[in-house]
């Protein structure tokens, strides 16, 4: 289809600002993207929708109209919702590299735009695909409270009697089909996701077919915008593309058999992947805020801001990540590198998506399941900040939150098959802290974990701030953080008592284990009732869940005493 055709359909909600003499262009493609730098994914021809939020000044606009320019994309559209209107920086740079710009208003959503050049530019296909888009653009444009991809999938099915569902990489349900029997067991996704990923790896062509028991799934792949145009050819994707994209990339899974389909029939697929695919982004597009308010957190805390700066952004971050809930949470911080070991790469935006899918609770519901996680990334590792319902300080010392040894559970069958001969995967997990003052502690006591899971073989490995043992803690290379975060750990729950309670819980502690753990010599240092005593020391084992009649649990105290 022309550009110029674009304008003459009024629900687009189009606007031409430049580029009038360049209407003849052909449009092969549309990709939604906020990447300040989207070249990679460009294969020429498209029609780029951006809702801006790459742009933080006005010097961006040069260098990523150039970029798409040097891609030989077609055109270029941007959304108003954002800035209200589009920059005149972005315009006059337009004008200089002669690409058109249109302003797409802010009623019109991205995913009716793509809706519709992805007709004109297929009107050949079956009329097949013509009803399901038609059909989806309805509900795309009605927003997340039409249904999402379940819709689509489930005119998949009574449109074409085809049952499908859409995975994550890791084989976590994304949408399926609405009463059409039972869902897909959980060991089925683990095994479809682990096949997908390794077919992926190897450079296979898609669909793939996996058969499992007496039933045959085709996998077709769910790709952020521009790896394919519907109707393009089917290209190997590079080795630095995959590695970008294996662990994000979301997969549609059709039980069905498509290796005796005729052409139409998997064009249609990959045209449904394509619309799915707008829900991804826009579901990716809603993680902005979120990583931004990690990524601002994370600069403060590692550039030593003083701990009521970072505060300060807490209480902003807070309502964004738990909203409804008045009382601030205590966090905790998961750091994860994704490792190549051919060339000992490791790329921080790799591991930021996938720390995103693999802290997703799989037992969550609601449209969003991520909506409570903010992960930034820095150099080669990503930094996750998931915040806490804030808890009584006089908790029974249970664990609570996220644990080390139970993250990778569910995803390590799929994840090992993607990263098998290539790949590895290393997480660490820290306390709970509730105070600014503990972030920078946490955050290093996560690091620190996570070169505790790198030291262990295999593909897949995570460890957690229960790992790091007092004895490690004597060890001359472990970072101070780490040893104030465990001293912390185990002594402000009763530091927090006695100032609201003035219970004396610490000097009780300390002549306890003066005493030698003796209750009668105790007691008599500290002129108490024997049953008093045992009722201080059951708090203390209470509020950090040790017990104070295991030698290793005294030891922890003593050191932490001491190097407090």
């Amino acid at each position: 289809m022309r550009l110029r055709a674009l304008l003459d359909t009024d629900a687009l909600g189009l606007k031409l600002l430049g580029g009038e003499d360049e209407l003849d262009r052909s449009v092969r493609g549309v990709m939604t993207t906020d990447l300040r730098d989207p070249s990679r994914y460009l294969s020429g021809g498209e029609l780029v929708l951006t809702g801006l939020a790459w742009r933080r000044d006005a010097a961006d606009s040069e260098p990523f109209v150039r970029l798409l320019v040097q891609s030989g994309v077609a055109a270029l559209a941007a959304g108003e919702a954002e800035l209200g209107s589009v920059p005149e920086d972005l315009l006059a740079a337009c004008v200089r590299h002669r690409l058109p710009l249109f302003a797409v208003n802010e009623s019109v959503a991205f995913a009716t735009i793509t809706e519709h050049v992805v007709r004109q530019v297929s009107g050949e296909r079956a009329g097949d695909l013509a009803a399901v888009v038609d059909r989806h653009r309805r509900m795309m444009t009605s927003g997340p409270a039409g249904g999402g991809p379940d819709v689509v999938l489930d005119l998949l099915g009574t449109d074409l009697d085809l049952r499908a569902w859409v995975l994550s990489p890791t084989g976590r349900p994304v949408a399926g089909p609405k009463d059409a029997g039972p869902a897909l067991p959980a060991e089925v996704c683990a095994k479809l996701a682990a096949e997908h990923l390794a077919a992926t790896r190897a450079g296979r062509r898609a669909p793939h077919r996996v058969p499992l028991g007496p039933t045959t799934y085709s996998l077709f792949p769910v790709r952020a915008a521009g790896h394919r145009t519907p109707g393009a050819a089917r290209v190997p994707q590079a080795a630095r593309d995959v590695r970008e994209t294996v662990l994000a990339d979301w997969l549609l899974v059709v039980e069905a058999d498509a290796g005796d389909w005729a052409e139409e029939r998997l064009d249609l697929l990959h045209g449904v992947t394509q619309l799915i695919a707008v829900e991804r982004d826009r579901r990716d597009a809603a993680r902005t805020v979120r990583r931004r308010l990690a990524q601002e957190v994370l600069e403060l805390v590692q550039t030593g801001a003083a701990p009521a700066e970072i505060a300060a952004r807490l209480r902003v971050a807070a309502p964004v990540l738990l909203p409804g809930l008045g009382a601030a949470p205590h966090w905790q911080v998961v750091v994860a590198r994704v490792e190549w070991e051919n060339d000992g790469s490791a790329t921080g935006p790799v591991a930021q998506t996938l720390l995103e899918e693999i802290l997703v609770d799989p037992l969550a519901t609601g449209p969003e399941h991520s909506d409570r996680i903010a992960v930034a990334h820095t150099g080669d590792e990503a930094i996750a900040l998931v915040p806490l319902p804030a808890v009584s300080a006089e908790h029974d010392g249970s664990e609570t939150g996220i644990l080390a040894d139970v993250l990778l559970e569910a995803v390590r069958e799929p994840l090992s098959a993607g990263l098998d001969g290539d790949g590895r995967v290393t997480l660490g997990v820290s306390a709970a802290v509730h105070s600014a003052e503990g972030l920078r502690g946490a955050l290093e006591e996560a690091r620190h974990a996570r070169r505790v899971a790198a030291a262990r073989p295999g593909r897949v490995c995570a460890a957690g701030h229960q790992e790091l043992a007092s004895h490690v803690l004597l060890l001359p290379f472990v970072p101070d953080d780490v040893r104030r975060a465990f001293t912390a750990r185990l002594l402000d729950p009763l530091r927090d008592y006695d100032r609201r309670h003035r219970a004396e819980l610490i000097p009780t502690l300390e002549a306890f284990l003066a005493s030698d753990g003796s209750w009668t010599r105790c007691a008599t240092r500290l002129h108490l009732h024997v049953n008093t005593l045992r009722y201080r020391v059951g708090r203390i084992e209470q509020l950090t869940g040790r017990d104070l009649s295991r030698l290793e649990d005294k030891l922890d105290f003593f050191l932490a005493l001491r190097m407090s």
